[in-house]
């Protein structure tokens, strides 16, 4: 069992990256549509409004959040069909 949690490290980190980078081009998406501009604001945007710079804030955090849980729920889901242990 230790083995399995050993070896899921490397998958864990990898699958992280990858959602990571998926989170991010799900977020430009979404803002491009929400927002209709290309670039999402940054907290010191000054021609951006309160209203802008938080919405993009909770959006973004929505939307990293729920891909992660999804990749994490994912590749715990994959371990534990291959070696039939789930990974701590």
């Amino acid at each position: 069992m230790k083995a399995v949690a050993v070896l899921y490290k490397p998958v864990g980190l990898a699958l992280g990256l990858a959602g990571g980078m998926l989170a991010g081009a799900v977020f430009r998406q979404a803002w491009k549509a929400i927002g209709h501009d290309d670039d999402a604001p940054d907290a010191t945007d000054e021609d951006r409004t309160w209203r802008e710079v938080l919405l993009a804030a909770v959006l973004q955090g929505a939307i990293f959040g729920l891909v992660r849980a999804a990749v994490e729920r994912g590749g715990a889901t994959a371990t534990r069909r291959l070696t039939g242990t789930w990974p701590d």
